[in-house]
């Protein structure tokens, strides 16, 4: 049996570390601004600059990885969230508050990018990156209904991240990122799909700082415009992130029967509703339902955009690339819905991100499409120059299991090199073969050396 299922649930849990704290930011930035005393626009930048932090880390760590191996990286991470995220738990001064939020997300983008880099290595790494979410979603959804009966000011939210962080600890230990030398993939080499990969990663750049400027004024929203408490905003998020769980059991078990292109397209043009009705609404009803519908398909579109990224190269350099432009529009997007929303208005604001997100839509779309985004059919792969190879198996009686199952992802085409000496050798050795009459035989060497 292959080692691969049983190192998944030790990135799953490095993941929910590191991911923990993008989760948690409308408390954080709303406790901040509550109980520190700061303004909005502030605790946004506070909270930007954890997921700036992040952000560097992941870019830091991009293609290295597996030159330092799993292990040493994620648990590096792991201690500088707990020291971090510790000392702004325990700290009461802003600019030591400031210093442990920088450390901390400096130790989340390192954990999330050693636990990316381990996802885009495994044989699924969409099955892999939806129960990372999913189990992130149910932390994230435990501490929203937890920590509001708490109390502890600023502290609590840092702390649950922390605690979080040491807990993870002792996954590492299970960790095994196959190295080049397993993976059968060249230590170095230029990136593949070098433009499809620029654009993935700036449409998740866009795509998630809109979704992270209303993520960070939620409970704003709650409390100015729809005059909530901060224990039924905090129901009302769990309830939402008990639907993004909802979420990406569905993702999981929808798989790759779609593709990728339809539920990151169809998707995002439902979460942009959503976030026109939550950031409008005036009632519980109409906040909870925008909020709902939101996140249930937030982590969905995001666990595509995730196994799409790591789909472009299987040693996790695109997938590390894109998820840290994320986290740069994860960085900007508290800043971007604090200076909108005290310019314009929420349901401004909220029109705005909206049209942003369906904006972004198409060429994220287009990659998914572009690279293998479709689901293989009948017909739908195709030989340079050739008639439809999976139509003509199933319609000359090929062996059974030729065919590829309806719904398949469609697989890539590897070209192989021949030089031309290695030719001259195929083809001197066949008429060898052959003898004087083995024009038959020789021909059929030299065609099956051009295919190759």
């Amino acid at each position: 049996m292959s080692p691969r299922p049983r190192a998944a649930w030790p990135l799953v849990a490095v993941f929910t570390a590191g991911y923990l704290a993008a989760y948690l930011l409308p408390t954080i930035v709303g406790r901040l601004s509550t109980c520190l005393g700061l303004g909005s626009a502030q605790a946004g930048l506070v909270g930007s600059a954890l997921l700036l932090s992040s952000a560097s880390a992941g870019f830091a760590l991009a293609g290295r990885v597996e030159r330092y191996g799993a292990r040493r990286p994620a648990r590096t991470g792991l201690l500088l969230a707990f020291v971090g995220y510790g000392c702004a738990a325990s700290a009461a001064s802003v600019p030591l508050v400031v210093l442990g939020v920088v450390i901390g997300g400096f130790g989340s983008g390192t954990a999330t990018a050693v636990a990316t880099s381990g996802i885009a290595a495994q044989s699924d790494p969409h099955r892999t990156s939806s129960l990372g979410l999913l189990s992130v979603s149910a932390t994230a959804g435990a501490l929203y209904l937890t920590i509001p009966h708490l109390g502890g000011g600023h502290r609590l939210p840092f702390a649950a991240i922390a605690l979080v962080a040491l807990l993870v600890w002792p996954a590492t230990s299970r960790l095994g990122v196959p190295g080049p030398a397993e993976s059968g993939v060249p230590a170095s080499g230029r990136l593949p799909h070098r433009r499809s990969g620029l654009v993935l990663a700036g449409g998740m750049l866009v795509w998630s700082m809109a979704q992270n400027a209303l993520w960070g004024v939620s409970s704003r929203i709650g409390v100015v415009q729809v005059g909530l408490s901060e224990v039924t905003i905090g129901a009302v998020f769990a309830a939402a992130l008990g639907a993004g769980l909802l979420g990406v059991m569905g993702a999981g078990l929808l798989g790759a029967r779609l593709g990728r292109a339809v539920p990151i397209g169809l998707g995002t043009v439902i979460i942009a509703g959503s976030i026109v009705l939550s950031s409008s609404a005036g009632s519980l009803g109409e906040f909870a339902t925008g909020e709902i519908v939101w996140n249930a398909f937030y982590p969905v579109v995001l666990s595509y955009l995730i196994g799409l990224a790591a789909s472009l190269d299987v040693r996790g350099r695109w997938a590390v690339l894109a998820g840290s432009a994320s986290s740069v529009g994860v960085a900007c997007g508290p800043v971007l819905g604090s200076v909108l929303s005290e310019a314009a208005g929420y349901a401004v604001m909220g029109m705005i991100l909206g049209s942003v997100t369906l904006l972004v839509a198409a060429p994220v779309t287009a990659v998914a499409l572009h690279t293998g985004g479709r689901p293989l059919v009948p017909g739908s792969v195709r030989r340079r120059g050739g008639a439809p190879a999976a139509l003509l198996a199933a319609t000359t009686g090929s062996l059974q299991g030729a065919v590829p199952k309806l719904g398949a992802p469609e697989q890539a085409v590897t070209e192989l090199a021949v030089t031309a000496l290695r030719r001259r050798r195929l083809g001197r050795n066949a008429f060898r073969t052959a003898g004087p009459a083995g024009g038959a035989g020789q021909s059929n060497a030299y065609a099956s050396t051009s295919a190759r």
